[in-house]
């Protein structure tokens, strides 16, 4: 694009949104060059932050009538690159967009912005004795929008469902800058599940503006341990049984040994550097029957080569948990100057046989790679040590990243669990899906997108 169209743009920019709500400055720009993915990085022509549905319906269509690529964005906590504009264009964010609009306790749902943060929802209703079930590790951070883009998961996502089961209704602006809204207050609606198409779809359809989220009751009590295991085969074999007494946890976290030293440092913990694996358990539900669970679950980690079990004493230390499973990537960074996460999928019954490939490749390559696994259904996120100052270092990752995921598939899992494909994996889709699959899959995509400008280069391999 000549300077001078350039600049013609910013200004009809500025005239929808307004003068102090366009970055176009390079400065500026280079904040959104990335998300939390340290690899891929893309510098957007002009940010330009809307207020409003209406103002993004005014911005979609101006940048659409002047062939100009945009590309929707929340918080940009996001691992596979999907809010960069990697086929240039301007970034639509949507932060400023952030007001709980109306809460109803009677009916259990709140009606949000795209950029209110994911544990704001909660907050703003735990006090009635409800929450937003979804919670990402990125929950401080990440947005409403976002989650909806990449269906968010996180560790409690096991018992209560990913974003979309917890997503009625929204608000959402199309490429032709049409309004729509899909869904309902109601847990019922005619028609074809739009919502359910929109969750997920990673920024390619439209742009969320409002979305009605699903609120339930907070458990009566919760009942957290954390096991300590010789092996991870025991770690696992202690799933299987559980779900075998009919036991079903909220959630179940699995940490390998090369995570341990910087979680003691990071959150001043004191787990055993020599175990093989730590897991943390968590139940929720009546506080009546709780004891016999304690019991039941404590029996089956001591037939599985578990080495000791500690179990949550109050609130405050279930909390510190929590924040050191959440963390837990961040505390690599005492241990490293760079790190690569990836995402993907494997029946839980092959975590063993994934973690012993997985360092079996960490060898081949001669890194180190962490490993935190969701355990109770198979969504690894092995996080890949390195040091890009070191020559090849940072090919080798993307190799042994490339290994990983071809193996996931091997094994009978997918290519990612909830981190979406975005521009990171999209080369890799081919190993899923047929030459069919994708065009029927690029054709939905030129329903809603026709002339291709919402987020190009996202999901789909590029053309040989």
């Amino acid at each position: 694009m000549e300077q001078w169209q350039f600049g013609s743009i910013i200004e009809g920019l500025k005239s929808i949104a307004g003068e102090k709500s366009v970055l176009s400055d390079k400065e500026s720009l280079l904040t959104y060059e990335s998300d939390g993915l340290t690899m891929d990085t893309a510098v957007p022509w002009a940010v330009v932050f809307p207020v409003s549905a209406e103002q993004v319906s005014e911005i979609v269509k101006y940048l659409t009538g002047n062939k100009i690529p945009y590309i929707p964005r929340g918080a940009g906590t996001g691992l596979s690159g999907g809010c960069l504009p990697v086929k240039g264009g301007i970034v639509i964010s949507l932060t400023r967009m952030n007001r709980i609009l109306e809460i109803d306790i009677e009916n259990r749902f709140a009606i949000v912005e795209p950029g209110v943060l994911n544990e704001e929802v909660t907050d703003a209703v735990k006090d009635h004795g409800l929450h937003f079930s979804p919670d990402p590790s990125s929950g401080q951070a990440s947005t409403i929008g976002g989650n909806i883009a990449e269906n968010a998961g996180g560790p409690h996502t096991m018992k209560y469902g990913v974003t979309v089961n917890h997503v009625l209704g929204m608000e959402v602006v199309l490429p032709d800058g049409d309004i729509v809204e899909l869904g309902s207050s109601t847990l019922e609606t005619q028609g074809y599940d739009l919502v359910g198409l929109m969750n997920g779809s990673e920024g390619t359809f439209g742009i969320v503006t409002k979305a009605i989220v699903k609120l339930i009751p907070l458990p009566e009590t919760y009942l957290t341990f954390c096991g300590i295991y010789n092996s991870v085969d025991g770690a696992v074999n202690t799933i299987t049984q559980l779900f075998k007494a009919g036991i079903t946890p909220v959630a179940l976290e699995l940490i390998d040994k090369v995570y341990l030293k910087g979680l003691n440092e990071a959150f001043d913990m004191d787990f055993p550097t020599d175990a093989e694996a730590v897991m943390i358990m968590e139940l929720d539900g009546p506080e009546e029957g709780m004891d016999t669970l304690r019991e039941k679950v404590i029996d089956i980690c001591r037939e599985n080569d578990m080495r000791d079990v500690q179990i949550a004493a109050d609130s405050d230390a279930r909390k510190k948990l929590w924040t050191t499973r959440k963390h837990a990537t961040a505390a690599l960074g005492r241990m490293t100057p760079f790190y690569y996460t990836q995402d993907g999928v494997v029946p839980r019954t092959r975590l063993p046989e994934m973690l012993k490939r997985i360092r079996e490749i960490a060898r081949k390559y001669n890194i180190t790679i962490a490993n935190a696994f969701h355990a109770g259904d198979g969504n690894i996120h092995p996080v890949l040590l390195y040091d890009e100052r070191i020559k090849d270092e940072k090919t080798r990752v993307l190799a042994a990243s490339g290994e990983i995921l071809e193996t996931c598939v091997e094994m009978g899992g997918t290519i990612s669990g909830e981190h979406g494909i975005g521009s990171e994996k999209k080369k890799y889709m081919k190993l899923v899906f047929t030459v069919d699959d994708l065009e029927q899959m690029k054709d939905l995509k030129g329903v809603f997108d026709p002339e291709g400008f919402l987020n190009p280069g996202k999901i789909f391999p590029e053309e040989n």
